[in-house]
């Protein structure tokens, strides 16, 4: 707001009644203030017999994005490990703390949202098919779900303290809770190819456009 622009709005307030001065007050602050970011933290939560709770309200769709990466059945013989779209969520606390820092904090929680590949009837041999963009591998429907927890705390013994739980390969709604998956089968994938503390941030360029600053 300019200096004039404030000064007629002052002059303004002081033309109405003392019990409307106020509201219009509140008013104004509320239209000229900075705009408050909706809150999207998030803390993990845990049945009695150690299952993770899925978060409420899907809040992980609220997330920054960092990247994502696709491996269709079509180009793996018929038989990708993940044959859909990779979308990859940090929770706001550790990303700030990721741009600050270019580390993973105690509490970090990653989520992995699947998509199908698009592939309606007429789609090429490839697994491909032709939108308005051109032929390529587009997003389908939601099938699947993830969590990662970095946490020294809760997974002292856990490779790099990551514990790994995954809520189906299914279309939504996804199940409700989940259990932590064995250590070998995911932490032995992420050690031996994830390019940064068994996160693959060779794939997420937001988060590698964030630790160069």
């Amino acid at each position: 707001m300019s200096r004039h622009a404030g000064l007629r709005n002052l002059r303004s307030l002081a033309a109405l009644t003392p019990g409307t001065v106020v509201v219009a007050i509140a008013i104004l602050s509320a239209s000229t203030g900075p705009t408050k970011s909706q809150d999207a933290t998030y803390t993990p939560e845990f049945t009695s017999d150690k299952m993770l709770k899925i978060p409420n309200g899907k809040i992980w769709r609220e997330w920054p994005y960092v990247g994502g990466l696709v491996t269709p059945n079509a180009l793996n013989d018929g038989n990708a490990p993940f044959p859909e779209h990779h979308i990859i969520y940090i929770d706001p606390v550790s990303w700030a703390h990721y741009k600050k820092t270019g580390t993973f904090r105690e509490g970090t929680v990653l989520a992995k949202e699947l998509t199908r590949v698009r592939a309606p009837d007429g789609a090429n041999k490839d697994g491909s098919t032709d939108e308005v963009s051109g032929a390529g591998y587009f997003m389908g429907e939601y099938s699947g779900f993830e969590i990662t927890i970095k946490s020294k705390k809760l997974f002292p013994k856990e490779p790099g303290n990551w514990a790994y739980y995954t809520f189906g390969h299914k279309p939504e709604p996804y199940n409700s809770t989940a259990k932590k998956q064995p250590t070998e089968a995911c932490n032995a994938c992420h050690e031996a190819a994830a390019a940064e503390d068994f996160v693959f941030t060779q794939f997420y360029p937001v988060l590698r456009a964030a630790k160069q600053k």
